[in-house]
C-alpha cells in the first residue's frame, strides 16, 4: 500500500474511528485501525466486536493494500504532524508503515488486516432514511435517560418502533422515561422494532454533526445488527436482547396541577439547587403555589446541604389547579431542560408520590416522566 492523504483529513478520519478502538482486548488487533484502500480512497475501520465505524477519507492512491495501525500511536503522532501532505508506504512482508510528513520521518509497527474482523456490507435498499438534524435530535432528546447500570441490559438501550410513517424512540432507567416521536418521509412496509444501545446512538449524533445530509438506517433480518450510512461515514452496532418494558403503562393519562413555566429559568433555577443537592441525595423541591385567579402563580425550587448551605430560587409560573409540594432528582430534572428547545415548557403533577409528566409546549412529539423522591420530614 502507498498513498497520500491531507493531515487534517487523515486527522479527521481517524478521529471518528477510533472511538470504537477496544481500549481492553485479549484480541490485539482491536487495539488497531483497519485502514486499507477502497475505489480511490482510503478506508478507515475500528471495532469492539459490539461497536464498528468505518470512514472514508479522499486521498491520492499509487498503490492498493490494507494494514491495521496501532490506534492510540498513529492518531497521537498524525495529530502532531504539519498541516500538509502525508505520505505513507507499507512493507508488506514486515507490516512496517512507513509515514512521512514535512521533516517527520516514522516507522509503525503493524498487524496484517487478514487478523482483523470482518465489518458488515450491508444492503441499503429498503433501509430508512433520516435527516441528520432531526435524528440527532431525536437522540439527543432520549439517550440520557438510558440506565449506565449492566443490571439490566435492556435498559442501557434506546427501544427504537418503526410504524406506518412514524417512528419513536424511548428509554428508560427505572427512575425515569424519556419518549420521542417523528414522522417518516414515506410509510415502511413491515413494522420494526429494535433495541439499539445508547452508547451506539451517542456516538452517531457525535459524527452527524450539524449537517443537512441524510442518514440511512438498516436492520438487516437475522444479524442481530443496525447499520447507519451517512455519506462517508458507516456506523455498524450489535442489538441489545431482551424485551424493553412496557412503558406507556408508567405515563401519568391526567393530572391535578399543571405548571408552565420558561424552560430558560427553570433550567437556571434547577442548576443553581443541584450545586447543593449534590452533595447529597440529589432532592431538590418544588413548592407549586397558584395565584389568587389560579392563572398566575410560582414556583419554589429548594435544595439543601449540611456541609455547604442552601438554595431557594421563585420562579413566575402559569398554574391551573391544586398547589403542591413534590421532590425530584434535580439533576435529572436539568438533563431533561438542557434537551428540551422550547421556550416553555409544560410540568404536570398530582400528587407528592406519583410520577411528574414534562413536556415542550407547544410540541406534541415528546414526553418525559420523572419518579419523585422522598421528601424527609
Amino acid at each position: 500500500m502507498k498513498a497520500s492523504v491531507l493531515q487534517e483529513n487523515l486527522a479527521l478520519g481517524l478521529g471518528i474511528v477510533s472511538r470504537a478502538v477496544s481500549p481492553r482486548s485479549t484480541l490485539p488487533v482491536l487495539a488497531n485501525i483497519l485502514m486499507a484502500t477502497d475505489e480511490g480512497r482510503l478506508r478507515l475501520s475500528a471495532t469492539n466486536l459490539e461497536l464498528g465505524i468505518t470512514c472514508w477519507i479522499g486521498a491520492k492512491i499509487e498503490d492498493e493494500g490494507s494494514t491495521t495501525v496501532p490506534a492510540r500511536t498513529f492518531l497521537d503522532l498524525v495529530n502532531t504532524l504539519p498541516n500538509e501532505q502525508v505520505d505513507m508506504d507499507l512493507a508488506v512482508r514486515t507490516q512496517n508503515l512507513n509515514v512521512r510528513s514535512g521533516a517527520s520521518n516514522t516507522d509503525i509497527k503493524c498487524i496484517d488486516a487478514q487478523e482483523f474482523p470482518p465489518m458488515p456490507v450491508p444492503e441499503l435498499d429498503g433501509g430508512l432514511e433520516f435527516k441528520v438534524s432531526e435524528l440527532k435530535e431525536m437522540i439527543q432528546q432520549v439517550v440520557f435517560t438510558a440506565s449506565t447500570d449492566d443490571a439490566r441490559p435492556v435498559l442501557t438501550g434506546v427501544l427504537v418502533t418503526v410504524e406506518g410513517d412514524r417512528i419513536t424512540m424511548a428509554a428508560a432507567d427505572g427512575f425515569r422515561l424519556s419518549v420521542r416521536h417523528s414522522k417518516l418521509a414515506a410509510p415502511v412496509k413491515q413494522p420494526l422494532q429494535a433495541v439499539i444501545p445508547a452508547r451506539a446512538l451517542s456516538e452517531l449524533a457525535r459524527i452527524a454533526g450539524d449537517s443537512d445530509e441524510m442518514v440511512t438506517m438498516v436492520i438487516p433480518p437475522e444479524r442481530g445488527q443496525v447499520i447507519f450510512r451517512l455519506k462517508d461515514v458507516e456506523l455498524a452496532s450489535q442489538l441489545i436482547e431482551g424485551t424493553f418494558p412496557e412503558y406507556e403503562q408508567i405515563i401519568p393519562n391526567g393530572f391535578k396541577t399543571r405548571t408552565v413555566v420558561s424552560t430558560d429559568a427553570f433550567l437556571k433555577a434547577c442548576k443553581q439547587a443541584e450545586i447543593f443537592a449534590r452533595e447529597g441525595s440529589h432532592i431538590a423541591s418544588l413548592r407549586v403555589s397558584p395565584g389568587d385567579d389560579t392563572q398566575t402563580g410560582e414556583v419554589e425550587i429548594a435544595a439543601q446541604s449540611e456541609e455547604t448551605g442552601s438554595n431557594e430560587t421563585m420562579v413566575d409560573a402559569t398554574i391551573e389547579g391544586e398547589p403542591i409540594l413534590i421532590a425530584f432528582n434535580v439533576r435529572f430534572l436539568r438533563e431533561v431542560l438542557d434537551v428540551i428547545n422550547t421556550p416553555n415548557v409544560a410540568l404536570e403533577t398530582s400528587v407528592a408520590t406519583s410520577p411528574g409528566l414534562i413536556r415542550p409546549l407547544g410540541e406534541e412529539n415528546y414526553l418525559h416522566v420523572i419518579m419523585p423522591m422522598h421528601l424527609g420530614s
